[in-house]
């Protein structure tokens, strides 16, 4: 989602400072990830508050008549992914508890 950077003819440096931008929140995941892969509920937590932080997000961006119908199918395939990925942790975290 980020490479739309690469066609507004930024130089160099600002291209490397919108990939970054742009992928801040991939990198807060992934730092996430490496935790949740030792502490399964810190992962469950995360990625099911990251969905819904995603949710509200749209939501109040709709509030202020920025909403597309499209933005719909967006936050479903965005937020399920992560409301999936925080279930199966929450499930791992359970069957390694018992």
């Amino acid at each position: 989602m980020s490479l739309d950077v690469f066609e507004t003819g930024l130089s160099f440096w600002e291209t490397i400072g919108a990939l970054f931008m742009h992928n801040i929140p991939a990198l807060i995941l992934l730092v996430v990830l490496v935790i949740s892969w030792k502490y399964e509920i810190v992962g469950g937590v995360a990625f099911i508050l990251a969905g819904l932080l995603y949710i509200t997000l749209i939501i109040i961006g709709a509030l202020k008549n920025q909403f597309e119908w499209y933005m719909i199918v967006w936050t479903v395939q965005i937020s399920g992914v992560a409301f999936f990925i925080g279930i199966l942790f929450l499930i791992g975290w359970f069957r390694k508890k018992r």
